[in-house]
C-alpha cells in the first residue's frame, strides 16, 4: 500500500458493525484505521483485478492470437474512424 501521502475517508456504520470491527482490530493487534484500511485495500485490489482480467476459452484465445498475427486490411469505416481527431 502506498504510504507517502495521506487522504481521509469517512464513513458511517451501525453500532454493531463498529463493535465487530473494533474487536477484530484488537484481536489482530492493530488500530481500527489500520485494520479497515488493510482489508478495504485488499478487497479493492481483488475487485479491480477481477474487472481487469479477461478470461476466455482456449478456442477464443487462439482466434484472438490469429486475428492479431494476421490482421485484415483496413476498410473505409476504419480509415474514417482513425482519421477523426
Amino acid at each position: 500500500m502506498p504510504t507517502t501521502d495521506s487522504a481521509r475517508i469517512n464513513l458511517r456504520t451501525s453500532p454493531e458493525a463498529k463493535l465487530m470491527i473494533e474487536r477484530a482490530a484488537a484481536l489482530m493487534g492493530t488500530t481500527v484505521s489500520s485494520f479497515m484500511l488493510q482489508h478495504a485495500y485488499e478487497a479493492a485490489r481483488r475487485v479491480v483485478s477481477d474487472n481487469d482480467t479477461l478470461l476466455m476459452s482456449q478456442q477464443a484465445f487462439e482466434a484472438f492470437v490469429s486475428a492479431c498475427e494476421t490482421p485484415q486490411e483496413p476498410n473505409d469505416a476504419l480509415r474514417e474512424l482513425m482519421a477523426r481527431r
